[in-house]
């Protein structure tokens, strides 16, 4: 992988970090995918999944407020997650998961989830431990 491609991700991630830290409806925010288990190439989309209280804040027009994720491409319905798909002009894709808390679930962890969870997830955000317990159940 290229250094300008992971200086690129570094420093969105630094980004995410820093927008939802300063959101009340944030109950966390993962990487989960190639990213998270150090496996990307430089044509790897970056997988982030974010757990909130109210996921209606989170729409195509909120979404495109925030530059640092690209150009708004596509949303597609992943279950109980919405996916957000954004380009960046260097061609990197995010891919943004949108969720309410019960995602996180460990009484079961649900199907999707624990596939998801157990092919890469990194914590960014959670500060309410949700995003811990997630990836040490699925861990174990």
């Amino acid at each position: 992988m290229s250094a300008h491609r992971h200086q690129e991700v570094a420093a969105l991630l630094e980004w995410a970090k820093q927008w939802v830290g300063g959101r009340t409806d944030v109950a966390g925010l993962l990487l989960v995918g190639s990213w998270a288990r150090d496996a990307a190439r430089d044509d790897s989309d970056v997988d982030l999944v974010l757990l909130s209280d109210d996921p209606s804040l989170y729409d195509v027009e909120s979404l495109a407020d925030q530059s640092a994720l690209g150009t708004f491409v596509t949303t597609r319905s992943w279950g109980p997650i919405t996916e957000w798909r954004f380009v960046r002009e260097s061609g990197l894709e995010i891919e943004l998961c949108v969720g309410t808390p019960d995602w996180a679930s460990t009484s079961p962890v649900d199907a999707g989830t624990r596939r998801v969870v157990s092919d890469g997830a990194r914590s960014l955000y959670d500060p309410r431990g949700l995003i811990a317990e997630i990836i040490d159940e699925c861990a174990g």
